[in-house]
């Protein structure tokens, strides 16, 4: 039988259902057995971004202070072996100017082992202003590490400059080695009128020494979740800056050209984060900002992300959407990892990294 592919335009945008033949086919149930969770670090917006090391250590690349990114700060790797304690490493980092704060990342590692971290940040109005509040958005940064995020290089001028009429590059996600060797990851950035986002692919070819745009996958969107599937295939989970849930893109030519596929979370389900499963199913975790149900959420899919399950509930109890930013790991004993920041929970009132370990079951149908 030969699969059919249906496309169809809106607004010049080529949109692809690569699962019209599959319409009766219904999706797999999971469910999570939640096995613990933690205050893993404590007064920090954090925003984590997880990277597992060669030697199992887990490092997540955070945030340093309990502020939504309105007062200085620096962006710090602390490190576990089991995802429930967790040690301060280092600071890729640290703000180098006052009104400054270093906040927005990108983390992976690199052909050789390497720990990388791409920073971004704000310039903060004076304090005096009537509200607090983040002016430009500054330069990025990369930052390297030989010994597992202990101590760092920090290169502060090789990333590529802002273009024009537009703000500076925030990197967000994780970076991937791609087949051809090169290092991958997404930035966005946002005209100076504040009025469009813009995500763009970004690649290195010297293992995260330098980096060049490589193409622009898509307008109006902004955080965005880069996944290397297979061979030249990629996926890239986009928070929507109009409509506020996640689109997913695909592209099949090495992440030259880029093809919508549909919202795979629903209003106000921002932003994502997608990691391969032992298991080889994908999982993709996600904030949910939708009031009475603050938490973390999560979806797999058993197809390299042609369909996915319904979702699952791993955190329910946060006190506002000031909350998410996900990102998991998975340890050898099978339980996941999947960290987040949270304003407050219902019995925690201060900013913090949590983490909860858990397994993905399959249910029955």
């Amino acid at each position: 039988m030969i699969a059919t592919i249906c496309t169809f335009l809106l607004g010049g945008l080529l949109l692809v259902d690569p699962i019209a033949h599959l319409s009766n086919v219904e999706p797999p149930i999971y469910r999570a057995e939640i096995k613990e969770r933690y205050i893993s670090v404590d007064s920090v917006c954090a925003w984590p971004n997880l990277t597992m090391l060669g030697d199992s250590t887990i490092i997540a690349t955070i945030f340093n202070k309990p502020s939504h990114g309105l007062v200085e700060g620096d962006v710090e790797c602390w490190a576990s072996k089991d995802g429930t304690d967790w040690k301060k490493h280092g600071t890729p980092a640290l703000h180098d100017a006052t009104a400054t704060t270093r906040t927005n990342v990108a983390a992976g590692l690199t052909k050789h082992g390497d720990l990388l971290v791409l920073s971004s940040g704000w310039l903060l109005k004076p304090a005096e202003a009537p509200n607090p509040s983040r002016g430009a958005i500054i330069k990025a940064w990369i930052s390297r590490s030989s010994d597992g995020g202990k101590t760092w290089t920090v290169d502060k001028h090789s990333f590529p400059p802002a273009e024009k009429g537009r703000t500076e590059y925030i990197p967000f996600g994780d970076i991937f080695i791609a087949d051809d060797g090169s290092l991958r990851t997404t930035c966005y950035s946002i005209t100076r009128d504040r009025r469009e986002d813009k995500v763009t692919l970004f690649r290195s070819d010297d293992d995260g020494y330098t980096w060049k745009k490589m193409v622009d996958i898509i307008e109006q969107h902004n955080e965005t979740a880069l996944f290397r599937v297979k061979d030249n295939v990629w996926l890239a989970a986009a928070r929507s800056s109009t409509e506020a849930h996640v689109n997913l893109f695909r592209s099949e030519d090495d992440g030259y050209t880029w093809q919508k596929i549909r919202a795979i979370t629903e209003l106000r389900q921002i932003p994502a984060h997608i990691m391969l499963l032992k298991g080889g199913q994908l999982l993709l975790t996600y904030g949910n900002r939708n009031a009475g149900r603050f938490g973390i959420k999560a979806k797999v899919s058993d197809d390299n992300g042609i369909t996915w399950s319904q979702e699952i509930t791993l955190i329910d109890d946060l006190s506002s959407g000031d909350s998410g930013y996900p990102s998991s790991v998975q340890l050898a004993s099978g339980e996941i990892v999947t960290a987040y920041y949270a304003a407050g929970t219902t019995a925690h009132h201060r900013y913090h990294m949590g983490t909860v370990k858990w397994i993905l079951e399959k249910a029955e149908k």
